[in-house]
């Protein structure tokens, strides 16, 4: 009979983006006396990196465990993004059974269905919590059915159809089994039990030989790169001598300097783990996600993690605009290229490559949030940069070029449906599904070629006023569209002088479009200063001083107002990108530019381009 843990159970913590997962993991952190009664923890203790906390979004994966009843539950929680699927996936490795956190108002979501999907073909053990069932606007057993009906669509076998639903709100840090939510217990106990309960226990087989995988990378300047994983089977011991199997089919051996364990929100340093146990183990100079640690005398590598394939990519440029080196700390090319590679040590979706230039390199991740965050990353470390507009990642499967697509979800108002359908028709979208659920808004469900979503957030959210919902996530690769699909209609205001802003230049070109300055801006020849109403790019001067005379109406300049300019974001900066553009990023400014500054080159590489395509 197999040996089991009782004292031990693994689950990973899934759900879409603002389902409340990481706040459900405080209050479990906090009911389960991890923490001291004095000790201040922070909303979401999880989110630890600055641009998680901002967002309130999970980027990274993060591990801790709290005990409970003496039950050691060690939880993953996962991001939501399906940028960062590559993370969920692996970490699904990792546990026996997996909670799943729906809204009780927003029910199944894109990357609900994308995270259950990878759960499901992992064959792990789920528990639905229903959260937020305080909500006014709460609808839970509607929620529960339409749970059901996606575990039955995604294939899911009778024993995982036969899940546990726990009701609860993860801000009140109440729970119960029954849907009715004056009927939450104060505590989260039941769902405490049903993770004991339900679970499985990991089998203890230590006294067979070590197989460590890793499945997430960290980085130390102290320890250098740090392995976490679970050991599957046998003992690991500091200072034991062991081998390495690569993914390229080589051994290394070397010895265990340190292993952590997770405890609360602290990783803490211990001399053994085993069967069952998730660790980190530093000693490796070279290790990499999906590859086995194994005893010397017994080498037997685990099957190796499948890790989600880039499908964007952007060229990564050494900034040259007539403002470079003002505002960053690191500028050169051997920094970016530092940079860059480092951030390959502990992210596995990353790529990236050199190109013909030895100040740029094609950079492919994921997904348009990927390679922002990165790029935000590195602004507030002091660098500078400059990106190309992002491309897909065109694919040959079979002898037929494919792109990505993309599965959307959109809630709109009813009077917004007719125009969304028709944006994204022009876009090559094909429409799935349509559901009114009766409350003024519905639900369209859409597939769209990856680049066809390019610059479409910023077109939705005016047409939909801000009352729409937009969420996406990889679908698959299908046969490439012949032509061009989404990108940007108008064209650019570019300024055609170097120097500051004013507000009489602005007033003189604004009825031409959207400005994206303010007055006092420094700006040079060639920079992107707005955007036209027409689909051709124009120069314009906004640096224009007013002639002084000396006749003076008293009331004349009093009523000198411009119209509020659009500042864009990163994000929006790098959606409205176009292929001769370059968007220029410093620590404290975002520039938008030609990637030709002076007007006569520009035109004449134009018509270049043109005599070639013809």
């Amino acid at each position: 009979m197999t040996n089991l843990r009782q004292d031990l159970r693994n689950i990973a913590i899934i759900a879409h983006v603002d389902h409340g997962k990481t706040t459900l993991v405080d209050q479990l952190l906090k009911q389960s006396g991890t923490f001291r009664s004095n000790e201040h923890v922070e909303e979401r203790a999880m989110d630890s990196n600055d641009i998680e906390r901002e967002r309130g979004i999970t980027i990274l994966a993060k591990n801790t465990a709290v005990n409970y009843n003496g039950t050691r539950i060690n939880i993953l929680d996962t991001p939501g993004h399906a940028d960062f699927g590559g993370e969920v996936e692996r970490i699904l490795k990792m546990v026996d059974g997996v909670l799943l956190v729906v809204d009780a108002y927003e029910g199944c979501m894109p990357q609900t269905r994308f995270v259950l999907k990878k759960a499901l073909e992992q064959k792990l053990t789920p528990i639905v919590v229903v959260n937020k069932v305080d909500k006014d606007s709460a609808r839970p057993l509607e929620v529960v059915d339409e749970v059901l009906e996606l575990f039955i669509e995604l294939g899911a076998d009778d024993d995982q159809l036969d899940f546990p639903v726990v009701y609860a709100s993860g801000v009140n840090g109440t729970a119960s089994l029954d849907a009715d939510p004056t009927k939450q217990e104060e505590t989260m106990q039941c769902l405490f039990e049903k993770v004991i309960e339900t679970i499985p226990a990991p089998v203890d087989n230590s006294a067979d030989p070590l197989q460590f995988q890793v499945a997430l990378l960290d980085y130390n300047d102290y320890v250098g790169r740090i392995g976490i994983g679970r050991v599957f089977r046998g003992t690991i011991e500091v200072g034991q001598q062991v081998a390495l199997m690569k993914l390229d089919g080589t051994v290394k051996q070397f010895r265990v300097t340190k292993i952590f364990g997770f405890f609360g929100l602290k990783r803490e340093e211990i001399q053994s783990a085993k069967a069952g146990d998730l660790i980190a183990v530093s000693g490796m100079e070279d290790i990499n996600v999906g590859e086995t640690v194994c005893p010397v005398e017994h080498q037997e590598a685990l099957t190796p993690l499948r890790i989600d394939e880039p499908t964007l990519q952007m060229t990564f440029l050494v900034n040259n605009s007539p403002f470079a080196g003002r505002e960053g700390k690191w500028v050169t090319a051997r920094k970016v290229e530092e940079r860059l590679r480092a951030q390959l040590q502990t992210d596995v979706s990353l790529r990236v490559e050199d190109t013909d230039s030895p100040d740029a390199w094609t950079v492919s991740g994921r997904g348009e949030l990927h390679l922002s965050i990165l790029i935000e990353n590195m602004r507030r470390e002091g660098f500078e940069l400059q990106v190309s507009k992002p491309q897909v990642i065109i694919r040959e499967v079979d002898g037929v070029k494919c792109e990505p697509f993309e599965r959307v979800q959109i809630d709109v108002p009813e009077e917004n449906v007719g125009s969304v359908i028709e944006s994204i028709g022009t876009r090559k979208g094909e429409m799935l599904d349509m559901v009114n659920n009766g409350s003024g808004q519905v639900r369209l469900t859409f597939l769209v070629p990856a680049r066809g979503l390019i610059g479409y957030t910023t077109e939705f959210m005016s047409m939909t006023k801000g009352f729409g919902i937009i969420n996406h996530t990889f679908d698959c690769y299908q046969p490439y569209i012949a032509g061009r699909i989404g990108g940007r209609h108008q064209g650019v205001l570019v300024s055609m002088e170097t120097g500051k802003s004013t507000t009489y230049g602005m007033m003189q070109v604004e009825d031409r479009g959207t400005l994206f300055v303010e007055p006092g801006t420094e700006i040079y020849e060639g920079m992107i200063v707005g955007e036209n109403t027409r689909d051709n790019d124009i120069t314009v001067n906004i640096t224009k001083m007013k002639q002084k005379t000396n006749i003076r109406s008293a009331t004349k300049d009093a009523t000198n107002v411009i119209k509020k300019p659009r500042l864009l974001t990163l994000e929006e900066a790098l959606e409205f990108l176009n292929d001769d553009e370059y968007l220029e990023i410093t620590p404290e400014s975002i520039r938008l530019r030609k990637q030709i500054l002076d007007k006569n080159e520009r035109e004449k590489a134009a018509k270049r381009l043109k005599n070639a395509e013809q």
